[in-house]
């Protein structure tokens, strides 16, 4: 093995984790190369306003703020590279090198920052991709603001749509919960929590179906009964889909520790996984907050987590 071709850091991943882990690893000197994967900047990139990160008083779109993260990366250094890593091959020994492709190239590394973060599941309409960012939603925190006093919708059944409805009802005038079954699927105290609240409406055995509007805004919703089979419109403004999301892990299953869900298992308090030198920050191992300035903040960490790892093993060197 070519020692010279070991980099001390490789981030996987370029979202508000990936890219603030390079600027605090480029920062610490230790020359980080970020590979971004097929969504350069994450999925901030199909966020049309951001408003709850620090440091942009009048807001900022989601592309423009990825792309102000990247340059402050390089501007320390950092080496961005768009491509997928497609397959790894982590070492399970203390000092280790681990081993990543990207396609036919062979990428070695002291420490891996993994943050992939998470996909949001969609239901899988022609019309959520029109509509995206004209009141098509995943997020309520992020975009519950745009529609205060207006009336929404949210679908899905289980405690993240119980957790979206009940926040977007302190907002908006009115919310509407489409949920397939004749039950809901989240735990007792959240669907409490949605009954009691006046201005949630729970409509059961609904799906949402289309969505109708002009110049890409949300003005109806198009559902229909599935024990009927009745088609009706609901005039909102907009339409969040709260049926979950998928940690994008796929490519370290079976190497990693993950729980029930993908989602990467850190040790509390660190970023620092069930293997050395590999550390997850960001969506990839957040299932409850996942916002930007949470991602950034653990990108950090993993930088540190990284730094601190290696300066260990200089430092076991000295000693032997």
């Amino acid at each position: 093995m070519n020692t010279e071709n070991i980099n001390d850091c490789v981030i996987i991943g370029s979202g508000p984790s990936g890219f603030t882990a390079a600027i605090y690893a480029a920062r610490a000197d230790l020359k980080p190369k970020v590979f971004t994967g097929l969504q350069p900047g994450g999925q901030l990139t199909t966020t049309t306003e951001v408003d709850n990160f620090p440091g942009y008083p009048n807001g900022v779109t989601g592309p423009e703020m990825m792309m102000d993260l990247q340059k402050q990366a390089e501007r320390f250094d950092t080496e961005v590279f768009y491509e997928m890593i497609t397959k790894v091959e982590f070492s399970k020994e203390r000092g280790g090198i681990h081993k990543l492709w990207a396609g036919d190239r062979e990428i070695l590394a002291k420490t891996v920052i993994i943050s992939t973060g998470a996909t949001a599941k969609y239901l899988g309409l022609e019309d959520e991709k029109k509509y995206a960012g004209g009141g098509v939603s995943a997020c309520a925190t992020c975009d519950g603001f745009f529609y205060k006093g207006k009336e929404v919708i949210v679908v899905g059944a289980g405690d993240t749509a119980a957790e979206e409805a009940t926040y977007l009802s302190n907002l908006c005038s009115k919310v509407t919960m489409l949920v397939r079954r004749d039950e809901f699927r989240a735990s007792k105290a959240m669907v409490n929590r949605v009954l009691k609240t006046p201005n949630i409406e729970v409509k059961f055995h609904h799906e949402l179906i289309g969505i109708e509007g002009e110049n890409s805004l949300v003005e109806k919703a198009v559902v229909i009964n599935n024990q009927t089979k009745e088609t009706s419109t609901i005039p909102v403004h907009g339409i969040f889909i709260a049926i979950g999301h998928q940690p994008n892990t796929e490519v370290f299953k079976g190497q990693i520790t993950t729980d029930e869900n993908g989602y990467i298992v850190t040790e509390k308090g660190s970023t620092r996984t069930n293997l050395p030198g590999v550390f997850a920050a960001g969506d990839v191992q957040d299932h409850i907050y996942r916002q930007a300035i949470t991602a950034a903040g653990s990108g950090c960490m993993a930088a540190m987590d990284a730094e601190r790892y290696l300066e260990s093993l200089k430092a076991e060197e000295m000693e032997a």
